[in-house]
């Protein structure tokens, strides 16, 4: 209920949605699945994973943010079901019971399941890949992992094997089922990509979208501090955040297992941290590892009752971030406004509850109890702040009222901002012209401190 409910409560949010939305709807009705086009032109930003969905989605009958969004939100919850089915059978039901709980319940991974970006395709493919090789010997298994991991390279170029890469070293015995599998999903559609559009799709999708990446934020205008990750993910995930604590316990890592995975952890925020360009989601990967190493920790912790219970109290902020995360989201987390809304208080009591379950050893019942209150945050997030962002950031509302009417319209695109055109363009059907290249356009959109204005020229 808490992953499929409410994906059309908020238009397409931020510039990508829209984008990645229309690449989607085009392929639908140009019945070209190979080279993704935005406008008509080729867009070679990204592979094609999502754009598939989406147009699949397209061709059942569904429209717009469902047909966009359905199709992660059921892929992260078919992973969710597979990481606890994997963690029980090597771990335990109560390790795999908390590592799912974290997962799930955590912002970070609600927020990417809400939102029609390949970042949660990619990331729920990784890491079932990740946990196949490290946890299955069986053959059968090692094919299924190979082929996720094709499908991460679908979702998001190479990147998802570069972050492989560490694996390797303890795969031995499965590592040429995993290449073979990796190979056999993804390469049929960049070799068939590349045989259609020659040095233009190589140039623009290798060299530009990833060794530019790598090196040097000016192009893509991505650019933030080293440090820039942290706070993300503990941010990320809320309300779960102060079991990051737990991470400093040395005995955890006593198991070789734990110890791995929590190098690759390590090595993997320095690769994200030394990228000059960044993002917030970039680090999703790192959220089902960070989920198991808290999830075994937890297991292991006596005095269960103080993480548990200050995760729950972190709850008495949901009124203030629902508040915030619309402001945050059009102005950045610096400059919006924060105010405390005091009925958030009610969440001291539930603190205490779980205090109490794990104070008197019921540990399975506190970990339940906690997972339970993170759905109902989470419910509530969904509640509350979609309608917010759909009224401040999203252009649907705005061409709801106006686009009907509108005629021919132009945009003023030096005062619309880039994501606002992106989703004038998906809600119109077509590219909304400049008003410089459209001089017999009656209508003029343009950007103010309001938010987008309807006028006559």
């Amino acid at each position: 209920m808490l992953y499929l409910s409410g994906l059309g409560s908020a238009g397409f949010l931020g510039p990508d949605e829209p984008r990645y939305a229309s690449i989607g709807r085009e392929m639908t009705q140009s019945g070209d699945w190979v080279t993704p086009r935005l406008n008509g032109s080729p867009w070679f930003e990204k592979p094609p994973l999502l754009y598939w969905t989406t147009a699949a989605a397209n061709r059942l009958g569904l429209r717009d943010e469902w047909a966009a969004r359905l199709p992660v939100a059921l892929i992260s919850l078919a992973f969710l079901s597979f990481f606890y089915w994997m963690l029980r059978r090597e771990f335990s039901a109560s390790v795999g019971l908390s590592a799912a709980a974290i997962l799930a319940g955590s912002a970070g991974w609600l927020a990417a399941s809400f939102a029609a970006i390949p970042d949660l395709p990619m990331s729920a493919a990784l890491a079932g890949a990740m946990l196949i090789a490290l946890f299955d010997s069986r053959r059968p298994m090692s094919w299924l992992g190979g082929a996720l991991l094709g499908a991460a390279v679908l979702a998001k170029g190479f990147v998802p094997a570069a972050l492989f890469t560490p694996v390797w070293f303890v795969a031995r015995g499965k590592r040429t089922v995993l290449i073979a599998g990796a190979f056999f999903v993804a390469a049929p559609w960049y070799l068939l990509c590349f045989w259609r559009n020659g040095s233009a799709f190589w140039n623009d999708f290798f060299w530009r979208q990833h060794v530019s990446r790598l090196l040097s934020a000016e192009a893509l205008q991505h650019g933030q501090p080293f440090w820039y990750y942290i706070p993300i993910l503990l941010a990320g995930l809320f309300p779960w955040t102060p079991l990051a604590a737990l991470l400093a316990r040395g005995k955890i890592y006593q198991d070789p297992r734990l110890r791995f995975l929590a190098l690759w952890m390590a090595a993997a925020l320095a690769f994200f941290s030394l990228v000059p360009n960044k993002l917030p989601f970039y680090v999703l990967p790192l959220l089902p590892v960070l989920a198991i190493v808290l999830g075994a920790a937890l297991e292991g912790t006596r005095a269960l009752e103080w993480p548990l219970a200050a995760s729950v109290l972190t709850m008495t902020l949901l009124p203030s971030i629902a508040h915030w995360l619309p402001e945050a989201f059009l102005a950045g987390a610096t400059r919006a406004h924060w105010a405390f809304y005091g009925r958030g208080l009610i969440a001291a009591i539930f603190s205490g509850v779980v205090w109490g379950l794990a104070r008197r050893g019921q540990r399975r019942r506190a970990i339940f109890a906690s997972a339970m209150l993170a759905a109902l945050g989470g419910g509530y997030l969904k509640l509350t702040a979609p309608p917010l962002l759909d009224q401040r950031d999203s252009v649907r509302e705005f061409w709801t009222m106006h686009g009907a009417k509108a005629g021919e319209t132009c945009m003023d695109s030096a005062s619309v901002s880039r994501a606002a055109q992106y989703g004038l363009n998906y809600y119109a059907g077509r590219e909304v012209p400049d008003c410089s290249a459209a001089p017999a356009a009656e209508l003029r959109i343009r950007g103010g401190s309001e938010g987008l204005l309807l006028e006559r020229r």
